[in-house]
C-alpha cells in the first residue's frame, strides 16, 4: 500500500476515535481533542491527494477509499453535531448529506461492475468536501472556544458563519449528487 492509501485509511481509523470524543461528555475539553483530531484527519486529505498525484501513484484503490474516507469524517462531524445540538436544521443537512452519500457510492459500485470504470471525484464532489470540513472547523473552534471563555455575541456570530457554510455545502452536496447522477445515467439500467 502506496503512502497515500495509507493516510487515507488513517483518516478512517481517526473517524471512531472523534465520534468518541464529540459523544463523550465526560472528558474535559473534549471539542478540543475533537478539533485537533477532525483538523489533522482533514489535513490527510489534502497531503494524500497531492502526493499521489505528484508522485505519479493514483490507484483505483485511492479512488474509490478516498472519498469514502471523507465522508465517514465529515458525516461523523455532523452526527457529533446534531447529538450536542450544534447547527440549525442539522436533521434536515444529515438527510441530506447521507442521501447523496448512498446515492454517489451506488453509483460509483454500478460503474465499476457494469463498465469498470472508477468514478474519481469530480470538482463540485471536491468543492463540497472542501466547504464541509470548513464548516465542521469552523464549528469545532467554536465549541472549543466556548470550553474556556464565555463567548456572548462572538459565539453567535461564528455560530452563524458555521450555519450558512453548512447549508452552503449541503447545497453542493445536492449539485454534486446529480452531477454524478447525470455522469452515470448510462450504467443505471432497472434490468440488471
Amino acid at each position: 500500500m502506496n503512502t497515500p492509501n495509507k493516510l487515507t485509511v488513517a483518516r478512517m481509523i481517526a473517524t471512531p476515535i472523534f465520534m468518541f470524543f464529540m459523544l463523550a461528555d465526560f472528558i474535559p475539553y473534549r471539542f478540543t481533542v475533537g478539533l485537533v483530531l477532525f483538523a489533522a484527519a482533514s489535513i490527510t486529505d489534502y497531503i494524500d491527494g497531492n502526493m499521489a498525484r505528484k508522485l505519479n501513484i493514483v490507484t483505483d484503490f485511492g479512488k474509490f477509499l478516498d472519498p469514502l474516507a471523507d465522508k465517514m469524517l465529515t458525516t461523523a462531524a455532523f452526527i457529533g453535531f446534531l447529538a450536542v445540538g450544534m447547527g440549525s436544521g442539522m436533521a434536515a443537512v444529515l438527510f441530506i448529506v447521507l442521501f447523496r452519500e448512498f446515492l454517489v457510492s451506488s453509483l460509483r459500485l454500478i460503474t465499476v461492475r457494469d463498465g469498470g470504470k472508477v468514478v474519481a471525484a469530480n470538482i463540485w464532489g471536491k468543492l463540497k468536501t472542501v466547504t464541509q470540513m470548513s464548516a465542521i472547523v469552523l464549528g469545532l473552534f467554536t465549541l472549543a472556544l466556548g470550553e474556556f471563555l464565555s463567548l456572548g455575541t462572538a459565539g453567535t456570530v461564528l455560530t452563524v458563519v458555521t450555519n450558512l457554510l453548512i447549508w452552503a455545502s449541503t447545497l453542493l452536496c445536492v449539485v454534486s449528487g446529480l452531477i454524478y447522477l447525470f455522469e452515470c445515467k448510462e450504467y443505471i439500467d432497472p434490468r440488471k
